[in-house]
């Protein structure tokens, strides 16, 4: 056997491959025991060029269990989502620029509501350099306590509503200081902060910038402390010397962050966004300045706050093992009993004695001295065991006549109807489905100016006009944007940024004068706990309830497995103690049986309302082209039959017409503003509005 080796080992040498000694053993000789040596297998046959070239290679140094530790480290959470921030919503200047302005208005919103003040919030872009934005964003709430502000603005994960089960926009403590995070990370600009709590005491002024290495604030004014602004006239000199942005309030609070970004008008726009935020929120005054200085106000429609949601606690059927057996080392209650009364929702004495015994337990067992196995026989008593669903004062639906009101306010349309589903649960999470519709109206494109559109057209990142149309306009689908081309004699590839102005000047007028409301797609309006969802729609498990409904059956047309089409809006909001978002951007809501199967009722609820109105609207329409048909014979029909029978012909038509008349007396339905017939019992329900009355159709005779 050794004879065998040495030979192999000199013919391999022969061939050339064996690899030099150097490489093979480092400073070892390339004989062993007067035999030639051989190189592992990995280089001997087909190794690195510079061993083939009889160049010698350093041996590669392997990391080694020590060195592996040494370099093990914390990793802070801002670290993180600065190197992750698109799973915050700044994956791109565009949708950077909404965040911000999203982040800051539903803090506002929060702040306002918890007080118990009608909320009235300003939001200001400026442009200050190519690609850089500041935007400001002021409330009128109850302000923020001195030692609180830094930690808000400057601390990711830092809040109050994350350990709460109560309604609310925010529930991460991540939003605002990541803003300002990514702010600091593209302009090096701090966020600027001024807060007010009462005329009489001081407003405060901090410039902070996070530390994201150890995930904590850094104040850079007043020599770490910030600045305090004396009340009344002295504060205002203040204010005007160190320029501070700030509009008089007794009470309020304002961020300014500067960061990088792009504005762009259309869909998934600050517009947009703010145009559906006082959809949703009726109660609140919006005061906005664009970049260009155009000014848009949106007045509260009422004056009533929304009902105050409750804290409650956590309910059996939401919480899993690990928890339960957290809980159950963090309590204090002295018995197992008290624990779960104290602990959950819902729970009675009579029930937590029910699950002791049906989990084999001792009600007056120690929660400490509970261990994993009699956990995992508590965990399935409670699954085992018909608990009483939460309590639903936690959460504050919008209503069904503050959704007509507010989507009148904003989508034109013909008929409305809304409707709210009784509470339901999730994982033991309550949660509320409401559901609004419009139809008819004027679709969004009809309402664009020649100059808006000729800076839409050179703001825009598509690459060709189809794109442009579908990606910029709510509801045009594919076919509808070839139609405004054709129409415009425009190419379907053409470059939106090379228009010139006649170019321009047709597609306007195609805009205007092109009939969308055949290929105009449903426009699907997505809300949770009163914020609009803008981006991830087909992630989004609204959406996906839409898509997969059959519309057909009442009155829309629709390809398999996609939206409808027609001049529709639906507007589906979910309030709920916890909304399950998909992604801490929180741009769409996970697909839960128990949600989907409230979505699909909710719609199905206006669904019915649509299919009445159109099979009403195309009742009488059908109706009144019959009659028509009627009058236009029955003239030469009296005139025979008076001259075969020897009647008066002036008689014989009027009574004719009376028969023509009862014939189809549904051409003359007249609807009121509920959209009931007049004079008839109500068909179709509450909560319904038709803005356009039928009128009666009756040709003359």
């Amino acid at each position: 056997m050794r004879n065998t080796k040495g030979a192999h080992a000199a013919t391999v040498a022969a061939a050339g491959r064996t690899a030099p000694s150097a490489q093979v053993h480092g400073a070892q000789a390339g004989t062993e025991n007067g035999r030639p040596a051989m190189a592992p297998a990995g280089e001997a046959h087909g190794g690195s060029g510079a061993a083939q070239n009889g160049q010698a290679e350093p041996r590669r140094r392997r990391a080694t269990a020590e060195s592996m530790a040494a370099s093990q480290r914390d990793i802070s959470v801002s670290e993180f989502f600065a190197k992750n921030r698109h799973l915050l919503g700044f994956d791109n200047p565009r949708k950077a620029l909404l965040t911000t302005v999203k982040e800051a208005v539903d803090n506002s919103l929060d702040a306002c509501e918890e007080a118990g003040i009608l909320p009235e919030i300003w939001v200001h872009i400026e442009q200050t350099g190519p690609q850089r934005y500041k935007v400001g964003v002021q409330d009128n709430g109850p302000g923020i306590l001195k030692t609180q502000i830094p930690n808000i603005f400057g601390k990711l994960l830092y809040g109050s509503k994350f350990h709460r089960l109560r309604m609310s926009r925010g529930q991460q403590g991540i939003g605002i200081s990541a803003a300002g995070m990514y702010g600091l990370l593209t302009t090096g600009k701090p966020v600027k902060i001024i807060s007010k709590v009462s005329p009489r005491k001081p407003a405060h002024y901090y410039e902070i910038q996070i530390d994201t290495k150890k995930n904590r604030p850094e104040i850079l004014n007043g020599n770490g402390d910030g600045v305090d602004i004396p009340p009344g006239e002295a504060g205002r000199k203040v204010i005007e010397k160190h320029g501070i942005e700030w509009i008089e309030l007794d009470h309020g609070t304002r961020v300014t962050i500067e960061l990088e970004a792009r504005y762009q008008r259309g869909r998934a726009s600050v517009d947009d966004y703010l145009e559906q935020t006082a959809i949703a929120n009726p109660h609140v005054t919006l005061h906005y300045i664009d970049p260009e200085g155009n000014e848009q106000h949106y007045p509260r429609s009422t004056e009533r706050l929304p009902a105050e949601p409750k804290e409650i606690k956590p309910h059996p059927y939401g919480v899993e093992l690990g928890m339960l057996l957290t809980m159950l080392k963090d309590s204090r209650a002295p018995t197992l009993m008290q624990f779960l009364t104290q602990s959950f929702s819902r729970v009675s004495p009579a029930v937590a004695r029910k699950l002791c015994d049906t989990a084999g337990l001792s009600a007056r067992a120690h929660p400490h001295k509970i261990g994993r196995h009699e956990a995992d026989k508590l965990y399935h008593a409670i699954q085992q065991t018909r608990i009483s669903a939460p309590a639903t004062d936690c959460i504050s639906p919008i209503g069904e006549e503050l959704l007509l009101a507010g989507l009148h306010q904003v989508v034109p349309g013909d008929f409305y109807a809304a409707v709210t589903r009784p509470p339901a649960v999730y994982r033991g999470n309550p949660f509320v489905i409401e559901a609004a519709l419009a139809y008819g109206g004027t679709a969004n494109v009809h309402k664009v100016t020649m100059e808006q559109l000729a800076e839409m057209l050179a703001e825009s990142d598509a690459r060709t006009m189809r794109k442009f149309l579908m990606h910029t306009f709510t509801g045009v689908n594919s076919d509808a944007a070839e139609r405004i081309l054709e129409r415009a004699q425009l190419g379907v590839r053409a470059m939106p940024a090379r228009l010139n102005a006649d170019e321009v000047a047709r597609l306007h007028a195609a805009l205007q004068n092109v009939n969308l409301d055949e290929g105009q797609t449903m426009t699907v309006l997505r809300y949770a706990n009163r914020v609009p969802l803008l981006f991830q729609p087909g992630a989004c498990a609204i959406t996906q309830t839409v898509a997969s409904m059959n519309w057909r059956a009442y009155g829309l047309s629709q390809s398999r497995g996609s939206l409808p089409t027609g001049p529709v809006t639906v507007l589906v909001h979910m309030a709920s103690v916890w909304v399950p978002y998909t992604s801490e951007s929180k741009e769409a809501v996970a697909a839960y049986p128990e949600i989907q199967r409230e979505l699909r009722l909710a719609l199905q609820a206006v669904g019915r309302k649509l299919a009445l109105y159109l099979g009403r609207r195309l009742r009488v329409k059908q109706e009144g082209e019959r009659r028509g048909k009627f009058l236009r014979y029955l003239g030469e029909v009296a005139t025979a039959v008076s001259s075969i029978n020897q009647v008066d012909r002036d008689e014989l038509y009027q009574r004719l017409v009376e028969v023509a008349k009862r014939k189809t007396a549904d051409a003359d339905v007249r609807l009121d503003e509920r959209g009931n017939r007049v004079e008839a019992p109500a068909e179709f329900g509450e909560h319904v509005l038709i803005v356009r009355q039928q009128e009666p159709n009756t040709p003359d005779g």
